[in-house]
């Protein structure tokens, strides 16, 4: 065997034996941030990182390709990312330890700093247990080198191994099941804290208690969303790559900025003012004409109006700014939360303790105004202040300042590229125009004239409807379309707009084989 085999076998026994001690450095901070609340997740608080300094497009592309998985995407990105440096410093480090020992300690020292930045972290519980993973990614990455070099053996025809195939692959797999397993039991962890906190608590009965829907309010077509959408199904988006781990005793709601006084809430404080449920549709500006980025629930909550009157909005206060646990922003007019829409700071989801995933303990819910703009989760700051002085955190990124719901509409009922039945057939779908309400909808089928839809009976002006259309249809293929007019007259217009900055619009348009 020659010199330069036996030197390619020794840099890649020493290049695996990098990757594996990365990812078991990188499982042990999973499983450190899974035992202690003040430890967060390294790979979670480099993530945020990476998305507060990500060009907006990248964002806008992230959410649009792998939409409520973006976050999960952006997870195994940095950790293959880390594995390619473990692989390249296990390279490096083939004669001199030197490189790995101080690539570590680079690792060590961005984890630490990343970690650091979150709410909540303790310094010294962070330093020691990153540098413990980093230590034993070491030991991994010493102990994989070893443990794959060649054992004695007689040496026939100048064969001189320089790496031991069958032991290396054993160490690879052993690295990688307790990488997998301490990522795991770490994340179940952080979840599992979460919600144990979260079902030891009771909502007191609203003083305004909503109606349940009937079936005015919903025809139960199949293949149409419900009325009210269920907690596990509602959608999700929003830049947190781990759900924030939340004690609600030690929450806080403070009210600061341009008023009379700052105030401070605790969540019992929220829970003893008054509670209201309302039905309202909630929207993401970057749900594409027909996509899934849009919901109804009924929310419970404490009206907006009463926590900004408690600390006196001041003259020409005409932002109100909305802050994340995590440090997200978003900001909406101050006239909205006084226009006579009802908008809340939540504390309940379908009559049920707000979930983790939805913000817990508390968020921010505005009727007819996209996410970006109203949406806070972990909702931990309210500050007024001028329309100029502060920018949400998507403003930068390109999307308009100002985001209102526009009137859109989607068929449900059949899927865009399915064959039904010819014959009688019921088309159906929802309708939403928050803060507006929705005046009629119509269909059309191919090229034909536009007939009215029937409408279910809306649960609120913030809720949106279903519609279902029945008619006959003719064997063939067929193109059918949707749109919505809301109360004010408005009709959604038939040019396809992309999300970007403001929001889509056009029809909704799938294409059917009956038969």
């Amino acid at each position: 065997m020659g010199k330069d085999t036996v030197d390619t076998g020794i840099r890649r026994r020493s290049a695996w034996s990098g990757v594996a001690g990365v990812a078991v450095a990188l499982g042990f901070t999973e499983l450190f941030a899974g035992l202690s609340s003040s430890i967060p997740s390294a790979i979670s608080s480099i993530g945020a990182i990476v998305v507060d300094r990500s060009p907006g497009w990248l964002e806008s592309f992230a959410i649009a390709t792998f939409g409520t998985a973006d976050k999960a995407v952006l997870g195994i990105g940095i950790f293959v990312t880390a594995l390619v440096f473990g692989w390249l410093l296990g390279l490096a480090s083939t004669r001199s330890v030197a490189p790995i020992v101080v690539g570590f300690g680079g690792f060590a020292v961005l984890g630490i700093a990343a970690q650091l930045g979150e709410v909540g972290a303790e310094t010294v519980a962070v330093v020691g247990t990153t540098l413990i993973a980093s230590g034993v990614g070491l030991l991994v990455w010493h102990g994989v080198k070893v443990w794959a070099e060649p054992q004695d053996r007689p040496i026939t025809d100048g064969d001189v191994p320089s790496i031991d195939r069958r032991r290396l692959l054993l160490a690879l797999g052993a690295a990688a099941t307790v990488s997998v397993l301490t990522v795991g039991i770490g994340r179940a962890k952080i979840r599992s804290r979460a919600e144990a906190q979260r079902e030891a608590l009771v909502l007191p009965e609203p003083v305004e208690v909503a109606l349940d829907p009937t079936s005015e309010h919903d025809f139960d077509l199949r293949g149409v969303a419900p009325i009210v959408v269920s907690n596990a199904t509602f959608y999700r988006i929003d830049t947190a790559l781990v759900v924030p781990t939340i004690d609600p005793d030690d929450w806080t709601l403070t009210i600061k900025g341009m008023v009379d006084r700052e105030v401070v809430l605790t969540y019992d404080d929220l829970l003893g003012m008054p509670l209201v449920e309302r039905y309202t549709t909630l929207a993401c500006v970057s749900n594409e004409v027909g996509d899934r980025f849009v919901g109804n629930a009924l929310w419970t909550g404490v009206l907006l109006t009463d926590v900004l009157e408690l600390a006196g909005v001041q003259n020409g206060a005409n932002q109100i700014v909305g802050r994340s646990v995590d440090g997200w922003t978003a900001g909406f007019p101050t006239e909205i939360a006084f226009d006579g829409r009802e908008s809340l700071v939540a504390v309940g989801m379908n009559r049920e303790v707000l979930p983790a995933s939805h913000g817990f303990p508390a968020r921010l819910v505005v009727p007819g105004l996209y996410g970006y703009v109203s949406a806070t989760k972990w909702l931990t700051e309210i500050e007024l202040t001028t329309w100029d002085a502060f920018d949400g955190f998507w403003i930068p990124r390109g999307w308009s300042k100002e985001g209102p719901i526009k009137t859109q509409s989607r068929i449900g009922r059949p899927k865009h590229r399915s064959t039904i039945d010819a014959g009688p057939y019921t088309f159906g779908g929802v309708a939403w125009a928050p803060n507006v309400g929705m005046e009629r909808v119509e269909v059309q089928i191919d090229d034909g004239p536009w007939e009215e839809a029937e409408l279910t009976v809306p649960l609120s002006i913030d809720s949106w409807v279903q519609w279902g259309y029945s008619t006959e249809i003719k064997p063939g293929q067929h193109t059918i379309r949707v749109r919505a007019t809301d109360s004010t007259g408005f009709t959604q217009s038939e040019g396809r707009v992309s999300p970007k900055p403001d929001g889509a619009e056009g029809y909704h348009t799938i294409r059917v084989n009956a038969q």
